[in-house]
């Protein structure tokens, strides 16, 4: 601070000294308009000096920083260091800048900054492969008006960030996207996206090859089954344990031939990306005709009963959803101990459709429950081998109820059996197509 004044109080003594010498020499009024001048001249170099630095704050230029002197000179030289200093830090943060897009540039992912607007504000150049992005004319830009997919612009403004949305066909018929969704900073968005089409064609491949295995067991399962059945039919000829091998045989076959559709129709659910054909099913009617299967399935080994049978109809694939509850009840057969019972309900409760199968088996432990769905998963093998369940009957109620955009829901307890409820939006029930529910307890077995 006493640096800052030295120089003014100095000039200011100096020019005080100098009038006073002029007084003494040549009166007063010279004295006084020698001080008017010197101030005069003072205060217009500081006019100067001032209009020189708003010309240089208008427009910073470390090369082009005004010279002064006197108390300019230090404030010139502050000014100085601290565009030294922004001049380095800004020299940084470029540099660090370029590393980040070096670094994703060279991601095998395609990343997009998007504003709150999702207007485009920077991408690298696998984004620019995978969406078709310029970045001289598409930087400033809605994504959505460059990349038009309903789907897509409705995978923006989800709240769920952490399912990836799959983008099919978009540049390309043989590429598959998966997009994941990244919000961060002051609602800011990072969309990545990522090649799977690889991934996408080893799963075909999967699916080609179980459909093809399939179709190839088809034809001799059904050949060798047919002549097993011929030859236990004869009689007198075959010693009674070539008749009891002969049958073992049979059933056997008979496993492999429901493994086998089983799998084609599993294959056939997962191959098919297209909404499946929908109609308005008359669920009364076939919530008796599934009870109706079930009793022939039991042979009368158990109670079955359809306890509640509401009106409402049901929009969906019939085919589909015949196959889906018949595998709730034919689950519910296989693993109800002889004089069970097994309960069948129709109903709307809140607004959605609820299928249910209720049985009186020996229920299944927590743990197992979430995995129940899974291909072949079995809780107990032995048994299943018994019941001659093929293991994939619930993988393909999963399949199905997700293209009816239902869902599973599984209770059970041990020792006291199971019910395995298919649940349905309201969007996908129907006005009545009945005056009136049908009676319940109209099938007994």
């Amino acid at each position: 601070m006493r640096s800052f004044w030295q120089g003014p109080l100095t000039s200011l003594a100096l020019t005080g000294f100098a009038a006073l010498v002029i007084q003494l020499i040549l009166g007063t009024e010279a004295a006084l308009a020698a001080l008017g001048a010197a101030l005069l001249a003072l205060l217009i170099a500081h006019l100067m000096r001032h209009a020189m630095l708003s010309r240089w704050l208008r427009d910073p230029d470390r090369a082009r920083m005004p010279q002064g002197g006197g108390v300019w000179e230090e404030t010139f030289a502050a000014l100085y260091r601290m565009v030294k200093r922004q001049r380095k830090s800004e020299a940084d943060l470029t540099e660090r800048l370029e590393r980040f897009r070096q670094a994703a540039a060279a991601m095998p992912d395609g990343v997009v900054i998007l504003d709150p607007r999702g207007v485009i504000q920077w991408c690298n150049p696998m984004a620019e492969k995978h969406f078709g992005l310029d970045p001289q004319h598409d930087i400033g830009q809605q994504i959505t008006y460059l990349v038009r997919q309903p789907d897509f612009a409705a995978f923006l403004t989800t709240p769920n960030y952490r399912e990836p949305f799959v983008l099919k066909g978009y540049r390309s018929s043989e590429q598959t996207l998966s997009v994941q969704l990244v919000p961060y900073g002051d609602e800011q968005k990072l969309v990545m996206s990522r090649d799977v089409s690889r991934w996408e064609r080893i799963e075909m491949m999967r699916r080609d090859f179980v459909a093809n295995v399939s179709h190839e067991l088809r034809t001799p399962l059904t050949v060798v089954g047919g002549f097993l059945e011929t030859l236990t039919d004869l009689e007198g000829a075959e010693p009674a344990v070539v008749r009891r091998s002969l049958q073992l045989m049979t059933e056997q076959t008979q496993r492999m031939q429901r493994l086998v559709e089983d799998l084609l129709a599993l294959t056939r659910l997962e191959s098919n990306q297209r909404p499946p054909a929908e109609e308005q099913i008359k669920m009364p009617l076939l919530a008796q005709s599934l009870v109706a299967d079930a009793q022939h399935l039991s042979r009368g080994r158990h109670q079955i009963a359809l306890k509640e049978n509401s009106a409402e109809c049901l929009i969906g694939a019939e085919d589909e959803l015949r196959s889906a509850f018949g595998n709730l009840l034919s689950n519910a057969v296989r693993y109800t101990p002889e004089g069970g019972n097994i309960q069948v309900r129709w109903r709307v409760v809140n607004g959605e459709g609820i299928f249910s199968v209720t049985d009186a088996g020996v229920g299944i432990a927590p743990e197992h429950i979430p995995r129940l769905t899974e291909r072949f998963y079995r809780i107990d093998r032995s048994r299943s081998r018994e019941t001659g369940g093929t293991g994939l009957g619930l993988a393909i109620v999963k399949h199905v109820l997700s293209r009816h955009q239902a869902r599973l829901e599984v209770q059970s307890e041990l020792g006291k059996g199971s019910t395995f409820s298919a649940v349905f939006p309201p969007g996908r029930l129907a006005a009545p197509a009945l005056p009136r529910s049908l009676p319940a307890d109209t099938a007994h077995a």
